[in-house]
């Protein structure tokens, strides 16, 4: 990603002051978790492949388990922390010229470091579970002696929290805790991310706002983006957790690296998906009559192609199969045996939102409004979250959704669109000094 980064930065952002750093965020090595028992009991026969779900799947379990899950977030968060602080010492003026971090997740690290910056513990959830539980117990009927104990229960942990309280506040007034993390985050980008399910799974639903502060505060992270190619079988949307009518609305297209003049992000209109799913009994998926799906892009004209992002990916589910331990082999294939997650990434301003010297893909061609399934059409998103790249010229999409979920990193198309909105400011700041010259 540096590397292809570097060639996108060269072509289209060399006239800005300013420079991003991509600083990968190697972890998972230094956790101890099982040691090799889960090695030791994986059968030998099509090892790459076994070795590839342990990296992927295995990880998901871990950091579903009680015994574990701590270790995951502590083992990320102290490496986010300590990158920080060391790129600081070598750029002392960095934090003196407003520097800025975005960080940039793929899979199940996308959930870690959502947790680590929102604080989100199961230990609340469980809480919230027993009071839902009182409640309905006061509801029914109950006998004299339930009474009484059930108001002794309540008397004896209305204390508890109060002493909880009080020894939290004598913590606080001697100790002063220090932040989770120790910079803001501007962007957080997340690719071929589960963390809608994950969210889903613990309570969230669609409200009535189309605020981002929903599901991520902006006070925590400024920007949310959820990057995911249409084939990838781990990724998930994450806009129909804000407003639900957003499921048939088609995600923001990614302009390809080599498409000229495109339309800016901000100014691409929402277009409608085709209610009605792929028919289940049609032997090819791809053929032309095929209906679009609600959770993908309609079938789009394709004047301008990139790269394939399953063309890298064949590369990639190489180099991923021989990977062996840790989210490396699903996350970091392209860097050989590295096990790393997110990636931090350090810019001294905010990025540009669409390069002017880019195509003219003039977004989704709007298909017609259909008003079922759509329960506030008028509500729209403050800005947009879920971003879809586009589908090159692929033999099949079985093969795509092998090779997609690990080609994110290579991604020509990818590293355009994350330095236009980490260079977004310096790029408007740059536009509007020019037409002031003129």
């Amino acid at each position: 990603m540096r590397d292809t980064a570097r060639k996108v930065e060269e072509k289209y952002f060399s006239n800005l002051a300013t420079h991003v750093e991509f600083l990968p965020v190697e972890w998972r090595s230094k956790l101890t978790l099982d040691g090799d028992t889960v090695d030791s009991i994986t059968p030998d026969k099509v090892r790459g492949l076994r070795d590839m779900l342990n990296s992927s799947a295995m990880d998901i379990m871990y950091y579903t388990s009680p015994l574990y899950r701590d270790e995951l977030v502590k083992g990320l968060q102290q490496e986010l922390n300590r990158l920080y602080s060391l790129f600081c010492s070598r750029n002392p003026e960095f934090e003196e010229k407003g520097g800025k971090v975005s960080i940039v997740s793929h899979s199940l690290g996308c959930v870690i470091t959502y947790d680590i910056m929102t604080g989100w513990n199961p230990v609340r959830l469980y809480e919230q579970l027993l009071q839902k539980e009182e409640e309905e117990l006061e509801e029914r009927w109950m006998s004299y002696e339930e009474q009484r104990l059930l108001e002794e229960l309540y008397i004896t942990k209305q204390r508890l929290r109060e002493i909880e309280e009080r020894l939290h506040e004598l913590k606080a007034s001697t100790i002063s805790k220090p932040p989770v993390l120790k910079f803001k985050v501007e962007n957080f980008f997340c690719m071929g991310s589960p963390l809608a399910v994950f969210l889903a799974l613990r309570g969230i639903r669609p409200g009535s706002s189309g605020s981002q502060d929903h599901i991520l505060p902006r006070t925590i992270c400024n920007r949310l983006l959820n990057i995911f190619h249409p084939t990838d079988p781990v990724a998930y949307r994450l806009e129909p957790l804000i407003l639900k009518h957003y499921s048939n609305i088609s995600p923001v297209q990614i302009h390809w690296y080599n498409t000229a003049n495109p339309l800016p992000y901000e100014h691409m209109k929402p277009s409608f998906l085709n209610p009605s799913k792929e028919p289940t009994s049609a032997p090819d998926p791809e053929s032309a009559s095929a209906a679009p799906s609600p959770t993908t892009s309609p079938v789009m004209v394709r004047r301008h192609y990139g790269e394939s992002i399953t063309n890298i990916g064949k590369a990639s589910i190489l180099g991923a199969a021989s990977i062996g331990k840790g989210l490396g082999g699903m996350l970091f294939s392209r860097f050989g045996r590295s096990s790393a997650t997110p990636q931090t990434m350090e810019t001294g301003k905010d990025g540009p939102e669409g390069d002017e010297k880019k195509a003219t893909t003039a977004g989704t061609p709007p298909l017609p409004h259909s008003s079922s399934g759509f329960l506030e059409p008028t509500v729209e998103l403050e800005h947009r979250i879920d971003f879809e790249l586009r589908e090159g010229l692929v033999e099949s999409r079985y093969w795509s959704a092998v090779t997609s979920h690990t080609a994110y990193w290579s991604s020509l198309d990818i590293a355009l669109f994350l330095l236009t909105f980490m260079y977004k400011q310096d790029q408007e700041e740059t536009d509007k000094s020019n037409l002031d010259t003129i």
